[in-house]
């Protein structure tokens, strides 16, 4: 059988996007039950959005899917405040801190650079 593929799951950053998505779910499972509805939730929901953003968003036009990238930029800047709380509270390492917050800002590289690039299309 024939795998289905839709054409954002080709997109770079939506690949990135579910690698941190991955992360983020690791992470919060060893976060105190307490945590559960809380900064776990707030983190792998923050996660979650930066790849439904970036996935929802390039079936639209141009200007739409720069309108859902800024979206997915905020899920972007939730998450790297979400673990800088959790390396504070003790939840996580500062390794696994940097670790995220590299993957984090490569994250925002991508946005930014396919805003970018939809936004030089939509000029020429």
């Amino acid at each position: 059988m024939e795998e289905v593929k839709f054409n954002f799951e080709d997109l770079k950053v939506y690949q990135k996007a579910l690698d941190f998505v991955d992360m983020a779910y690791d992470l919060t499972s060893r976060f105190p039950e307490k945590e559960k509805y809380g900064l776990s939730s707030q983190l792998t929901r923050s996660a979650v959005s930066i790849a439904l953003n970036t996935a929802e968003g390039s079936g639209d036009s141009d200007s739409q899917f720069h309108r859902y990238l800024q979206i997915a930029e905020g899920s972007v800047r939730e998450c790297v405040t979400c673990t800088t709380i959790a390396v504070r509270r003790v939840y996580i390492t500062p390794e696994e801190n940097l670790n995220a917050r590299t993957i984090l800002l490569e994250l925002l590289k991508m946005i930014r650079s396919l805003q970018h690039y939809l936004k030089n299309k939509k000029a020429k």
